[in-house]
């Protein structure tokens, strides 16, 4: 419509065909990049390849004008088809919600047969029920040996730990299972029992019964965009690309960082002024409240909030140890007697942590990142804890926007280290995206 609306405008006389050829164009290129195949239509992206996407369509535009000179103009192009960017990440948006409220209510979902040993069964399974982004439902189990997995899912079949001598000793409970629970598609867990001849074997069966058969490696929290998939003497290879940690985005993110800091300086200097007042009218006190936190590299830095709590709250802290709703480092209390009355509205809408977009702009801290930890917190950390300061902590970060406060310390530390080894500009400009809706929701904030 927008695109029509410009050319209209601009006197084309065939301005209905030219909306109608850039909306053919638009829905070709989404589906030869299989957009709407079933594995990634609706699901949440960080918006990078829906602007690939736009600009390959601009390209495709353009050379359709250049071999027919029948289309507008470049400029008349671009000015009705920017529209589409916004509009086509709230279609997807809004797509990736209908099937999240699906897959919650047992909807919208392919139902999976697991074939594996036992504890990788136990780890597969539990894994996909413990979250909601994906679009499987485990309807059955079947354990390779003699050991019972502690599952909910019922088993449905069982196959020797070794390799049997006729690969349909295999397969005949595994299709057997299969047909009885009107699968989608069957998921092997490779290990030392299920693997090269035997998986390949078993390939054949699963796929000439029409299933789709997916292997999972023994590998967790590494981004799509990080693995690539080689032969090499009739081996199947994954290589893992190592964390951006320098180069072209690297530099990328620091520009933005401090630009983007600035800018919010300015444009918040009036929300400044009127939360400093507020504090310094709500209670006795400063109006800023400094902490020694730590940053990349285990480096301490002076961290700087607005005042949400009483003067004296870090004495106080020691007579409330015991009431700490958090089960790791961290020190939380959902209705903390600390906090003042302006203090619960700073928090609710996240405005206590204005003041580290001064942080950023000196190089502390990034706009996007985990969170920043106390150096008593990190006097603690194990080995797997301290990779949280591989990278400068943020002033928003994955756990912002999935929950907070109402995290567990070990879903922080997977959701920090999540960040920390996938990180991409991409991902951050989908966590500060969806960081404004958290903030205006105020789930976990306190």
């Amino acid at each position: 419509m927008s695109a029509y609306t410009v050319f209209r405008l601009a006197g084309e006389a065939h301005a209905g065909w030219y909306a109608v050829a850039a909306a053919a164009a638009w829905v070709v290129v989404r589906a030869s990049r299989t957009r709407y195949a079933w594995r990634n239509l609706g699901e949440r992206d960080n918006g990078s390849p829906l602007l690939r996407d736009w600009l390959i369509l601009m390209a495709v535009l353009a050379v359709m004008r250049a071999a027919t000179g029948e289309f507008p103009a470049f400029h008349l192009v671009l000015a009705g088809l920017v529209v589409c960017l916004p509009l086509a990440a709230a279609c997807q948006g809004l797509t990736h919600r209908h099937l999240l409220a699906r897959r919650r209510s047992g909807r919208g979902v392919r139902r999976a047969l697991v074939i594996g040993e036992a504890a990788a069964l136990d780890g597969l399974v539990n894994h996909l029920a413990r979250r909601i982004d994906h679009a499987f439902v485990v309807v059955g189990v079947c354990p390779v040996g003699d050991d019972d997995p502690h599952l909910v899912a019922p088993i449905t079949g069982r196959l020797d730990r070794h390799t049997p001598a006729q690969p349909s000793d295999d397969s005949s409970p595994v299709l057997a299972a299969a047909r009885r629970l009107q699968v989608d598609l069957v998921f092997v867990v490779s290990g030392p029992s299920m693997a090269a001849e035997r998986l390949r074997r078993l390939s054949w069966a699963v796929h000439e019964d029409g299933r789709p058969l997916v292997v999972v490696p023994g590998m967790t929290e590494v981004a799509q965009r990080r693995v690539n998939v080689s032969s090499l003497a009739g081996l199947t290879m994954l290589h893992v690309a190592p964390p951006v940690r320098r180069g072209a985005a690297l530099l990328l993110k620091a520009v933005t960082d401090r630009v983007g800091a600035a800018v919010l300086l300015v444009l918040l200097a009036p929300v400044f002024v009127a939360v400093a007042i507020a504090v310094r009218l709500d209670s006795p006190g400063t109006i800023l409240h400094r902490q020694i936190r730590v940053g990349r590299g285990g480096r301490h830095f002076s961290l700087a909030k607005f005042r949400t709590m009483v003067a004296n709250a870090e004495q106080l802290r020691c007579e409330l140890a015991g009431t700490n709703e958090q089960d790791g480092l961290m020190f939380k209390i959902r209705r903390d007697p600390r906090i003042t009355r302006t203090g619960r509205v700073l928090r609710r809408f996240s405005l206590d942590e204005l003041p580290q977009l001064f942080n950023v702009l000196l190089g502390h801290m990034s706009l996007v990142g985990p969170r920043p930890p106390l150096p008593d917190e990190v006097a603690k950390y194990n080995e797997v804890e301290v990779r949280r300061l591989s990278v400068k902590p943020g002033l928003t970060g994955l756990w912002q926007v999935s929950g907070r406060s109402d995290l567990s310390w070990d879903e922080t530390v997977t959701l920090d280290l999540r960040y920390v080894d996938n990180w991409s500009p991409a991902v951050d400009f989908g966590i500060l995206r969806r960081t404004v809706r958290a903030v205006l929701v105020g789930n976990g904030a306190y």
